[in-house]
């Protein structure tokens, strides 16, 4: 198990990331929320039906195990998961773009959406290219 090339570090500097990211948002939510840009208000300040923290939590442990599911990836070099990856990151950069432009999620969001469309273009560059020396 090891890195081979290109698009197999795009995976796991991805997969890294999204793994410390879901491990912050799962030691302390409200961190990732500040982060984002979202209001932060304390827990004790929270009525009953605010399930902003639920909803961290569970986003969080997502980054996590995906995070795991990238890394694992690229030290499997299972370049079938690297391509199907790339349009399904594209598709998740318009969907965020889409809440921030239609003011549904603060601007600093954007961000979230940004880095996946980076991702998704490094690793699809790397496959074009490495497909290409073949």
């Amino acid at each position: 198990m090891k890195i081979r090339d290109a698009s197999g570090w795009t995976m796991f500097i991805f997969g890294l990331l999204a793994l410390l990211l879901g491990l912050i948002g799962l030691i302390r939510p409200e961190f990732l929320l500040s982060l984002l840009g979202f209001d932060v208000l304390e827990r004790a300040q929270r009525s009953a039906s605010d399930y902003t923290i639920v909803f961290m939590t569970a986003s969080s442990m997502a980054s996590f195990n995906i995070g795991i599911y990238y890394i694992l990836a690229a030290l499997s070099d299972i370049k079938v998961f690297y391509r199907w990856t790339v349009p399904f990151r594209v598709l998740t950069f318009l969907v965020f773009s889409t809440v921030v432009i239609n003011g549904i999620a603060p601007t600093r969001f954007f961000a979230v959406g940004a880095w996946e469309l980076t991702g998704a273009a490094a690793t699809g560059l790397a496959l074009y290219f490495e497909n290409k020396k073949k």
